[in-house]
């Protein structure tokens, strides 16, 4: 007998695209985060412990400036990515306008 499980998906995970599937391909796969639980990434901001912990892994991470491009050009909304928090993001993004 087969069972469904109904799950939401959080408002912030955007549908795969072409794009994605390259990545998994590429620099994704040597990214000190690839096999890590993924909510290590999107800690609740007011914990510091938890951010620094993601901010950790990227600190010794090969690939930390792609994924921080891959960021940036999706407009990652949540999450640490490259070595970033959503508000390190909005300013490079801010200062990347102004410029």
């Amino acid at each position: 007998m087969e069972t469904l499980v109904e799950a939401t998906i959080p408002v912030a995970v955007r549908p795969p695209t072409s794009a994605d599937h390259r990545i998994v391909e590429g620099w994704y796969l040597r990214g000190a985060c690839r096999g890590l639980e993924s909510s290590i990434f999107y800690p609740d901001p007011a914990e510091e412990a938890d951010v620094a912990r993601a901010l950790a892994v990227c600190d010794r991470c090969e690939v930390r400036s792609d994924c921080l491009d891959h960021a940036l050009f999706r407009r990652e909304p949540t999450g640490i990515w490259g070595g970033t928090t959503e508000r390190d993001r909005r300013r490079i993004l801010r200062r990347r306008r102004t410029a």
